[in-house]
């Protein structure tokens, strides 16, 4: 999916067709680009697949738009900025080879020419703020001495999935234009008994910059509360139901010393907006739940150890209160593991 970025594309595109073999597919969905972005792809790449929807449809819709033309077994995501480094290609589809038997996965994604680290898998706090895991650190201090291993969502920069799996699901949702759809993805593909990985081996540089303006904020949170209504199981709900007040107490004030409370408004009014549809989007998700709400809980965690919430990760009895919650939750998950798996 592409949006105004020729220039990137001149830097990403060329690795990446340099190692597409006989029979892969190169799809781009461009989002009504106005700098020439279609045909700069056109010119990179004469075998793609290139489309123009005509208007922006945002990441999400992009994402399914593109999706709806590809026929091979194994879909893989990339965003525009994300540079492919040697192997990538071999490296990211080893997962689907050799038994894993991961739902979706996702490759090292790397920043500032591969020196550090954009994001090595994310992870999803049981408030439902997620981030980026890694961000930030040397890439040689990167976790899991280089071994793939499981982690708490894939993130859409670079994602890989069987189509099949992907069309079941129903792909991205489609309302959430920018931000939170590979969280949603990911907790969907749990709920549904498959379990989501990073392969380090697969390499991808990303030229990425947190600050996109104060709209993101906006976007961030309503995804984030339509993610927890959509996929949460309602036993997990219930025990969250004091954490998530209070953290909305906490954020409301945090997006007033910000100055992006304007934003945080109209994420609730977004999501009051949305909350018929999530519900009906709710009652189907929970159709194909084949984990029990103690299994779902696994890919969450009580840790804020993000370098984009600084103030809280160091705040020790913030982080013994969140571990405290956390751990008495678990136990009333675990007493009642035996929830039927369909359940909402």
């Amino acid at each position: 999916m592409t949006y105004n970025c020729r220039e990137v594309v001149g830097r990403s595109l060329p690795p990446l067709v340099e190692q597409l073999r006989d029979g892969d597919e190169l799809i781009v969905l461009d989002n009504a680009s106005a700098d020439g972005t279609a045909g700069a792809v056109r010119e990179l790449a004469p075998d793609a697949i290139v489309f123009e929807s005509g208007e922006n449809l945002g990441f999400a819709a992009g994402c399914n738009a593109a999706a709806e033309r590809a026929t091979g077994d194994l879909m893989v995501l990339l965003n525009p900025d994300a540079i492919v480094q040697p192997g990538f290609r071999d490296a990211i589809e080893a997962p689907a080879a050799d038994g894993r038997g991961w739902g979706a996965w996702m490759g090292l994604v790397t920043d500032e020419g591969g020196r550090l680290v954009n994001t090595e898998g994310g992870v999803v706090h049981f408030t439902g703020i997620a981030w980026a895991g890694g961000a930030g650190r040397a890439r040689d201090a990167a976790s899991g001495d280089g071994r793939p291993r499981e982690v708490g969502f894939a993130s859409g920069a670079c994602l890989a999935i069987p189509r099949r799996s992907w069309e079941a699901l129903g792909g991205f949702p489609p309302e959430y234009f920018l931000y939170g759809e590979d969280v949603d993805l990911s907790l969907r593909v749990r709920l549904a008994g498959g379990r989501v990985g990073v392969e380090p081996a697969a390499l991808v540089d990303h030229e990425y910059e947190f600050r996109k303006g104060e709209r993101k904020w906006r976007y961030l949170e309503r995804n984030r509360w339509a993610t927890i209504v959509r996929t949460f199981p309602a036993p997990l709900l219930a025990l969250l139901a004091p954490a998530l007040a209070a953290t909305e107490v906490a954020l409301v004030a945090v997006s007033v010393a910000g100055g992006w409370w304007r934003q945080k408004l109209g994420a609730w009014v977004d999501v009051a907006r949305w909350m018929p549809r999530l519900l009906r989007e709710r009652r189907e998700i929970a159709t194909r739940r084949r984990i029990s709400t103690s299994e779902f809980a696994d890919a969450l965690t009580p840790e804020l150890d993000s370098d984009y919430l600084v103030r809280a990760s160091r705040f020790a009895p913030l982080r013994w209160a969140l571990r405290a919650y956390w751990s008495v939750v678990r136990l009333l998950l675990a007493a009642g593991s035996a929830d039927p798996p369909s359940r909402g």
